[in-house]
């Protein structure tokens, strides 16, 4: 039997049934009062058919007045929260497990969306992003306090919705990550400078979420093994803070890299033989496991089940999956039935390079992927991409591309 079959008994006491999950993908499918669509009950109750034992949400955020991205689900109160149970329900048939990721994206939300956002500190982005994002205003203390209490309430409602756990997003250079990197992070308060004091806004965070679920509820976080940015969280620094939530009770730490100025995640700033050895940040869980104990998932570039599996002997204890979940959204029943399936995902291109960097086709072929099977489709991984950016106008216009110019 394949090792990625083995159950997961996660801190808190709750058992994962394999070793695969699916690491989020913003879904984008969000009603236009940003409740979740039916299209998202459709859609989870596919992937909790295919085999994977912990699903992971695209980014759902707890403040509405702050978006990442069109068709984004927001929830902050319960308004919606019959939409939610209905889409918990779907996500958990079989057993499989699904957290909702809570996100708040402090300045890494487009002009369209946002014409003022915030961050720890007024620093803006590079060249390359600053015509599509505002300049941050710095958070005020009770600003803080208040996002710090949003998280908690939001995974409160989570649970009551039926989700089986949470996972706050601290990586790829969102809010969280923006306070743990000294670039964007240059306050002179408790909440800036020293490490302890960048960590602090994510580790109240936590504790507010554990408040709020409980002991016996599954709480995680995403965090960058490195923000592959000059000035940004280092290896040594993340390490340090995932020792202090190991300290806390934290249940899994998925480990990510990059932002949007750096987005190692894509694998763009990959080395070639990283690429092929599989998993992007695995030389960093090797190096942190010589003194974390906490469950990790290592998320970024896997493409095999002989990959897959390497990552769990070298001490990762899950597996993270998107691209591939995208269009082949039975490929973990069929590693865990011991066959060994290939991954579909490939390299997009219109054949035109100024097209393929406005279409970020990393992202948004894959959007179309979901949107089809929301809508009781099949996936369709030989799609093309001029077809792909047709659809992506058709269903968001043309500000689907605009906040992905600078990826």
């Amino acid at each position: 039997m394949t090792s990625l079959a083995q159950s997961l008994t996660l801190p808190c006491g709750q058992v994962v049934p394999n070793r695969i999950l699916k690491s989020a993908m913003s879904e984008c499918l969000g009603t236009p009062k940003h409740a979740p669509s039916a299209g998202l009950e459709v859609l989870y109750s596919r992937w909790a058919a295919g085999g994977t034992g912990l699903l992971i949400t695209g980014n759902v955020m707890v403040d509405r007045r702050a978006l990442g991205e069109p068709g984004n689900v927001v929830l902050e109160d319960d308004r919606d929260l019959a939409w939610f149970s209905r889409w918990a329900q779907a996500a958990t048939a079989n057993g499989t497990q699904c957290w909702m990721q809570l996100n708040h994206p402090g300045k890494q939300s487009p002009k369209f969306l946002s014409s003022t956002t915030v961050s720890p500190s007024a620093v803006g982005f590079g060249p390359a992003m600053a015509k599509a994002f505002a300049v941050p205003r710095a958070l005020t203390e009770p600003e803080i306090e208040d996002l710090i209490a949003r998280f908690g309430r939001s995974a409160g409602l989570a649970k009551r919705a039926g989700f089986t756990g949470v996972q706050i997003h601290g990586a790829h250079g969102y809010l969280v990550s923006q306070f743990l990197s000294p670039h964007h992070n240059r306050r002179e308060d408790r909440w800036g400078g020293s490490l302890e004091n960048r960590a602090r806004f994510g580790l109240a965070i936590y504790d507010a979420v554990r408040d709020a679920v409980g002991p016996g509820f599954p709480v995680s976080i995403k965090l960058n093994s490195a923000d592959f940015q000059r000035g940004g969280l280092s290896e040594e620094d993340s390490v340090l803070v995932m020792e202090m939530l190991q300290d806390r009770g934290i249940d899994l730490v998925e480990v990510s890299g990059g932002t949007y100025e750096a987005p190692a995640m894509t694998g763009q700033r990959q080395r070639a033989s990283t690429r092929e050895r599989e998993g992007y940040f695995m030389d960093f869980v090797v190096r942190a496991r010589k003194t974390l104990t906490v469950p990790m998932c290592i998320t970024g570039g896997f493409r095999s089940c002989a990959g897959m599996e390497g990552a769990l002997g070298d001490g990762a204890d899950m597996v993270g999956l998107a691209r591939t979940l995208a269009i082949q959204p039975s490929f973990s029943a069929q590693v865990l039935a011991g066959e060994d399936p290939k991954s579909l995902v490939r390299r997009l291109s219109t054949g035109l390079k100024g097209v393929d960097r406005i279409a970020a086709l990393d992202v948004t072929w894959y959007e179309a992927q979901l949107a089809r099977m929301g809508a009781g489709k099949e996936p369709a991984p030989d799609l093309g991409a001029w077809s792909s950016l047709l659809s992506t106008v058709s269903r968001t216009g043309i500000q689907a591309f605009k906040m992905r110019r600078a990826k």
